[in-house]
């Protein structure tokens, strides 16, 4: 595959046997040249159901008791 120049941009065009399943994509440079295409994911921790749902899904109370022995630091 070569790369292509469309207007002030290079293209890769993706062969049919790869089959694209997002419509949007990171694009990341690799190790020895390689170039990373990833689609692109929403950060759950910025959507507010996310946030709505897992609000005060921890406490204190989910954790183990403990103490520090005057030896052990």
């Amino acid at each position: 595959m070569k790369p292509r120049k469309v207007g002030t941009s290079t293209v890769l065009t993706v062969p049919k046997n790869i089959k694209i399943t997002a419509d949007d994509y990171d694009v990341f440079s690799g190790r020895d040249g390689a170039i990373i295409y990833l689609p692109k994911t929403k950060n759950p921790f910025t959507d507010p159901a996310f946030i709505k749902a897992h609000l005060n899904a921890y406490s204190d109370q989910d954790f183990i008791d403990t103490s520090i022995l005057p030896d052990e630091f």
